[in-house]
């Protein structure tokens, strides 16, 4: 009996000291905090680009204050769809994240017959930025002033119009515009807007509507000018009266593109929480305060609560604007 009691003892000791000293390997994973290893950053769109730009300048600053390396990799192409299956697919630790643009999570689903990830479902919102002002600009050809004037001369002579993409924030405010004027002007879809600024520079088409920062060359040699903004004046044209201002108020001109960080269903709060705060913090260093005054963006990145409001806000709204159009699903 006393030997029984005694081995007991023994096997309780025993067990408590192995409990006690696996304890800490089999949490060591849990115990860590965010960050412990290197962070990808996949980006959505090609290299050189404003997404790429800033992600880049946004993975600096995560960091600088982490110490640990973050990596930017581009899986372009379908609109954000590759990085997006890509991050859908990761590990939802907070090591891996996309940084793309509003048509990957919300136009997409109206562009597209199916797409392999669920924009609601798979991803969380983590922090958000303007994707800056994108002037209606008409060509000197037609002599247009003011957006007025432009539609006045649309209404006697053909008029076209460049998009850098079918179902883009372009697409759709030409139509608002031909409803409201009248019109007819024709719109010309192009596959980005390098090959549409082209065209306009050669007088192919007579208006379009792009970045700031790609059609600054147009505006500085006089052969294009900017003749109305959405959302509010922009710091690179202060001149130049927003749509509202004009007299036009319809929704697509009160809108919110924006380009964002997100990262998969399932992330740790802390690390969600953390990378919202440096996102926030990253957007007023240096380089992301040159950046945003390249591409005429007047806002830096805003942290995952507001970038919840705004989604929730206008991601309805885009979606019926792009299904009126009417197009047909890829």
């Amino acid at each position: 009996m006393t030997s029984q009691l005694i081995l007991t003892r023994r096997q309780l000791i025993a067990a408590g000291i192995v409990g006690a000293a696996t304890l800490p390997l089999a949490n060591l994973g849990r115990a860590q905090a965010w960050p412990s290893k290197p962070i990808k950053i996949i980006c959505g769109y090609p290299p050189g680009g404003a997404t790429d730009l800033f992600a880049r300048a946004y993975g600096e600053h995560i960091q600088q204050r982490t110490g640990q390396p973050v990596v930017v990799e581009n899986k372009a192409g379908a609109g954000g769809i590759i990085a997006a299956q890509a991050v859908k697919a990761a590990e939802p630790d907070g090591y891996t994240l996309m940084f793309t643009i509003g048509t990957t999570m919300i136009q997409n689903r109206v562009l597209y017959k199916t797409l392999p990830y669920d924009p609601d479902k798979d991803f969380v919102l983590i922090s958000s930025m303007s994707a800056g002002q994108l002037p209606f600009v008409v060509h000197k050809s037609t002599g247009a002033e003011t957006l007025k004037d432009f539609f006045e001369w649309a209404k006697k002579n053909k008029a076209t119009y460049g998009t850098y993409a079918a179902g883009s924030y372009a697409h759709i405010a030409i139509v608002e515009l031909n409803k409201h004027f009248g019109t007819n002007v024709e719109a010309v879809h192009y596959r980005g807007e390098a090959p549409m600024w082209q065209d306009f520079n050669a007088g192919v088409i007579q208006a379009a509507s792009g970045s700031y920062q790609a059609a600054k060359n147009i505006l500085q040699t006089g052969v294009g000018k900017a003749v109305a903004v959405p959302q509010r004046r922009s710091k690179p044209l202060p001149d130049v009266p927003t749509f509202m201002e004009l007299g036009l108020n319809q929704r697509i001109f009160t809108l919110n593109g924006f380009v964002c960080l997100v990262g998969p269903v399932g992330m740790p709060k802390e690390a969600v929480d953390r990378l919202s705060d440096l996102m926030v913090e990253g957007g007023k260093t240096e380089r992301v305060q040159k950046l945003l005054e390249t591409f005429g963006v007047d806002e830096s990145a805003q942290g995952q609560e507001e970038f919840r409001k705004l989604y929730a806000a206008e991601k309805d709204d885009w979606i019926r604007l792009v299904q009126s159009l009417g197009l047909t699903p890829q």
